[in-house]
């Protein structure tokens, strides 16, 4: 509400005190008055605070027209609402109050041209945002923090993680838990029905305990999996973007995006918030993530200027305004409901889930015959009880010793079950894993999909990019050529004005990069590809290029971006001051130099092109690329006027007449791009074990047999075979036939395709190849999608090319591609050697119960026992060997083929020689123990139990090595590995001297100590000596299938 107030004109208007003092209230009724009271301390109040605010801040126009206006002798104040000042006095929306972002953002997600033409534009809605359409937002801290307080951040709000208390629950889910369970409940029972409940629930509850043990262990190891899972998503989402702050073009993470930010978007970015087309050319977007339609839709200025966050770019280039961001996008709002889920199945984890299974049905098989024995045995009256008096003789024997007698029978039978499910091979693939992606992290390699853990280590062939993954990336132009000279160094002087004039436009207008000239007059900034940089860098330092003279001089009317197919880009612009058009092409030396028909000379004059001279270009050229220079090539063509005027308002009929024909070469510059250090060591160890490693680029054929010779593809004095090098072209027109029988052949393909390298890898697939690939552009994704390892480039890599592949080299080193190769490797490795460890605590102890129980009628190891052994050995033997790193061995040994067994005949021999010698150990033991040592039954069967478990703690270092004798190696660098064994035998000796009830054991003597352990350390001999015996390539279960199919 406005009230009105009088005043008298001659009051000094700087003077609020005496303006309010000065008022007449003698006609003012009682009501007026109160408000006149309520209109003061409003008035007063908002003074003060912009006083504080601001001591400079100046009254409202309005109120000082008033005040200093002298001609009239009355005026009329009128108090705003506060609303209208909070954005000077502390609102957090600060300057933007007066924005509706809610409009603006319903405009963008509806497409509402009408409603952008309310505001006035794209340039009217870039000033009401204070953004400069060319040098961008101020982008000091204060104006991002006052941005985001006013339109929100760039994040979306995600549902919460996963809790510790969801995977107990999921971890109780599980059908070897349930049954474990039931066992427990059944033991428990019968413990206390034969007893009594003071020590009958010894048994029972120890399996509980230890049922709880696994689960508590199993949740947790989910849980940091969860969290690490979660950790790797923020970092594969924080993306790079391109903006320009100050004037300066910089990166910055997606999520410090704010509105009002000019955003660059090239080939495969993905747009990175809801914007608005500010300029660009031959620009289309990939909307099938939002809409669900697979068209590229075209954006423009005119017709459809609206970007939504979560698309990609599918070609051109632009900027864009970036108009809402975070949770006010509809991919904000898609992104905060989705929930990522981390419980993706690997191959290898579903083949162990079915090993597991297998073994459990074994088991139940083995407890089922031991029941139906026992009691067959029991019933008939061939068991005795303590006394040696027969237990059961069908006239005089209580029914209550019956019972007893038959759920003693039950709970054997149970125990075997319990020994049988191997429980810990799931976890020791989870733990294995997480592991391996932490460090593989650390080693510049983050994975996107965990089976590519496991298929990275089958790997038979690797297809490489060259630049950015062989080579360094760090371009420069070395030479360059006009006519058929080479200038020196001072390019300027050397070549005429005419010349000159014509590189700076091809350089300046057909370029996705951008120069930087800082106020301060310090070095000048390059953006853009490696390629870009290098080409931008020598027009300015060499040619003397100023790009600010020549955007005001030129205008572009139409661009053709580059193209992986034709491998150039080209720039229809006109001359402001003649109007005159020219049209400039830039790519592939010998692509440009076939739309040539007249060249430069360094005087300014003109040649026509004939056979003779286009071959001494092209020697040039291969010159140049045979000393690994990349060979690019400038031309242009002075169009008519009035075609390209007629033609401005159609982009179609524009990109019709950049003619690619009777062009001008004006020169050609060669890149020199350094091989990395690395690489040459790096493809030497993929080929000493057994990966074949294939280079597919775009450069010309002589450029890439020169780099494929420095880095050790082909070797340097060697002569090349026919075949080994190819061009795109021609693998492309070969029959299917032909390609079948040439690809193995293929070393090197130049002038390649992204189609060209998708069918190099469906080949290579077909011939039974395990192939990995590696990308960085949009066009790789199909290659990188059908490979069975894709692996993209971290720095040069798009987003597309990321999201496509399995897991991203973040310093885009091949020498980082062999690494994850060797994590592969060890992956398995580690997973086989602790499945080896963990079958033969299985084989041996299933073995000793079954006979124990059949014979006897007894079983020597409690279901209790079993668990500890089971809980001890899967959990921290799952953790001492799912962490050995890889080691240099690896990679001698030749790839696992993708139908190879999971267990190999060497480690079926190793586990069936380990679990032979425990068997025969414990039986003695079982059978003569009492005798041989003098000893009552607990001693013995206390014995049989510490004996079975050191059994274990000294094979663990057996499983260590599935191959080599010295299973000792590097055992000092592995620390968590001894900690492991130490835990191990300290928690045995307190289950075995301290925990008697519970573990049914009693005290050991040192000497009886010293027993255990002297038959436990023959595992060491056994497992060395087995490792000299041959072993045949036939799969071991072959022979037991052809066994099964005679009979």
């Amino acid at each position: 509400m406005a009230s009105k107030l009088k005043y008298s004109s001659n009051v000094y208007y700087g003077n609020i005190q005496s303006v309010l003092l000065s008022i007449s209230t003698a006609t003012l009724t009682k009501s007026q008055k109160k408000w006149r009271v309520a209109c003061i301390v409003i008035y007063v109040s908002l003074s003060l605070v912009k006083r504080i605010v601001s001591k400079n801040r100046k009254l409202d126009a309005r109120v000082l027209n008033a005040l200093a206006s002298p001609s009239s002798p009355h005026r009329v104040l009128e108090i705003e609402p506060v609303s209208s000042y909070l954005h000077e006095v502390g609102d957090n929306r600060g300057l933007y109050a007066k924005i509706d972002q809610r409009k603006l953002t319903e405009m963008v997600k509806n497409k509402n041209l009408d409603e952008l033409r309310g505001f006035g534009g794209v340039k009217a809605l870039a000033e009401l945002l204070k953004t400069d359409m060319e040098n961008g937002v101020h982008g000091d801290e204060e104006d991002l923090s006052k941005r985001r307080m006013a339109f929100g951040s760039n994040t979306y709000q995600k549902p919460p993680p996963k809790g510790l208390i969801h995977f107990v629950v999921e971890a109780f889910r599980d059908t070897t838990i349930l049954i474990l369970l039931a066992c427990a409940a059944l033991s428990l029972a019968f413990g206390i029905r034969e007893h009594g409940a003071r020590e009958g629930w010894y048994e029972g509850g120890s399996i509980f305990v230890a049922v709880f043990i696994v689960v508590a262990v199993s949740a947790a190891s989910n849980f940091r999996q969860e969290r690490q899972f979660d950790k790797l998503s923020k970092i594969s989402n924080d993306i790079k973007i391109d903006v320009v702050r100050e004037g300066r073009r910089q990166k910055v993470s997606i999520f410090d995006a704010v509105v009002g930010d000019v955003v660059f978007l090239n080939i495969g970015d993905h747009v990175p918030a809801d914007g608005l087309f500010i300029d660009g050319h031959s620009f289309h977007v990939d909307e099938s993530s939002m809409t669900g339609e697979s068209d590229h839709v075209e954006v423009n200025s005119v017709h459809n200027p609206f970007l939504l966050s979560g698309s990609k770019v599918a070609d051109g280039y632009s900027r864009m305004l970036v108009i809402s961001v975070g949770m006010n996008t509809a991919w904000g709002e898609m992104m905060s409901s989705i929930t990522s889920e981390s419980n993706e199945q690997t191959p290898l984890q579903e083949r162990l889930n079915t090993l597991t299974s297998s073994i459990g049905k074994v088991g139940l098989a083995v407890a089922s015959l031991v029941l139906v024995v026992m009691l067959t045995r029991y019933f008939t009256g061939n068991t005795e009880d303590e006394d040696g008096l027969q237990e059961f003789n069908g006239t005089d024997k209580d029914l209550n010793d019956i019972f007893n007698s038959v759920l003693r029978i039950i709970s054997a039978a149970v125990t075997i079950v319990v020994v049988a499910i191997p429980e810990g091979l799931p976890l020791a693939v989870t733990l294995t894993l997480a592991y391996s992606m932490k460090r593989m992290m650390a080693d510049q390699a983050m994975v996107r999909k965990l089976s590519a853990c496991e298929t990275m280590g089958s790997a038979t062939v690797i297809c490489t990019d060259k630049t950015g993954t062989l080579t360094l990336n760090q371009m420069k132009v070395t030479k360059f050529c006009i006519g058929h000279e080479e200038t020196g160094q001072d390019v300027s002087r050397v070549i005429s004005q005419d010349i000159l004039e014509l590189l700076h436009q091809g350089v300046a207008f057909n370029t996705t990069g951008s120069i930087y000239k800082p106020k301060s007059g310090s070095v000048v900034e390059y953006s853009g590809s490696p390629t870009e940089k290098a080409i931008l860098c020598w027009a300015v330092q060499d040619l003397g290029m100023d790009i600010d003279k020549l955007k005001q001089d030129y205008t572009i009317l139409h661009v053709e971006t580059f193209n992986s197919e034709k491998k150039r880009s080209g720039v229809l612009i006109r001359n402001n001051a003649y109007n005159s058009n020219y049209v400039h092409w830039k790519g592939a030396a010998e692509m440009v130099l076939a739309m040539c028909s007249y060249y430069y000379e360094t005087t300014g004059g003109t040649k026509s092109m004939s056979k003779e001279t286009r071959s001494q270009f092209e020697k040039i050229i291969q010159g140049m690329a045979a000393s690994s220079l990349r060979c690019i090539a400038f031309a242009y063509k002075q169009v008519e006027t009035g075609e390209s005027k007629s033609n401005e308002d159609d982009k179609t009929t524009i990109s019709q007449s950049l003619s690619e024909h009777d062009l001008t070469l004006l020169g050609i510059v060669g890149i020199k791009d350094p091989c990395r250090p690395g690489a040459r060591k790096a493809i030497q160890s993929c080929r000493v074990a057994g990966v074949e490693v294939k280079m597919i680029t775009g450069d010309n054929v002589f450029t890439a047999k020169a780099i494929a010779a420095e880095c050790g593809i082909l070797e340097h004095n060697q002569q090349v075979v026919t075949g080994e090098v190819i061009e795109g072209v021609e693998f492309r027109n070969y029959t299917p036939e032909e390609r079948m029988l040439k690809v193995d052949t293929i070393r090197v393909m130049a002038r390649s395709s992204p189609l060209d390298k998708l069918l190099m890898v469906q080949c290579l697939k077909q011939k039974g190849h395990v192939v990995a690939v590696t990308g960085d552009g949009t066009n790789d994704a199909p290659a990188l999608k059908e490979a069975d390892v894709g692996l993209s480039m971290g720095i040069q890599g798009t987003e597309v090319a990321k999201e496509s592949s399995d897991i991203v080299i973040l310093d885009d080193d091949f020498s980082s591609v062999a690494t994850v190769l060797r994590w592969g490797r060890c992956v398995y490795n580690n997973i086989q050697k602790f499945i080896q460890f963990q079958l033969t605590v299985n084989v041996a102890a299933l073995v000793i119960n079954f006979i124990a129980a059949v014979s006897a009628g007894d079983v020597p190891l409690t279901g209790g026992q079993l668990l500890w052994v089971n809980l001890i050995m899967d959990t921290l033997g799952a953790l001492a060997l799912a962490t050995e790193r890889p080691t240099d061995e690896l990679m001698h040994n030749p790839p696992v083929g993708r139908t190879e067994p999971l267990i190999t005949n060497i480690m079926w021999r190793n586990l069936l020689a380990q679990s032979l010698y425990q068997i025969i150990v414990l039986l003695t033991f079982q059978f003569r123990g009492r005798s041989i040592f003098n000893v009552d039954e607990q001693v013995k069967n206390t014995l049989i139990f510490n004996t079975f478990v050191l059994c274990q703690v000294f094979n663990e270092f057996n499983s260590r090595n599935l191959e080599k004798q010295n299973v000792f190696k590097g055992i000092h660098k592995n620390k968590l590995f001894l900690g492991i064994i130490a835990v191990t035998i300290i928690l045995q000796f307190v289950m075995v001297e301290f925990l008697k009830n519970f573990a049914d054991t009693v005290r050991l003597s040192l000497a009886q100590w010293g027993i255990c352990i002297a038959i436990a350390a023959l595992t060491w001999p056994i497992g060395w000596i087995m490792k000299f015996v041959p072993v045949t390539k036939k799969p071991f279960l072959s022979y037991l299938k052809f066994f099964c199919s005679r009979s």
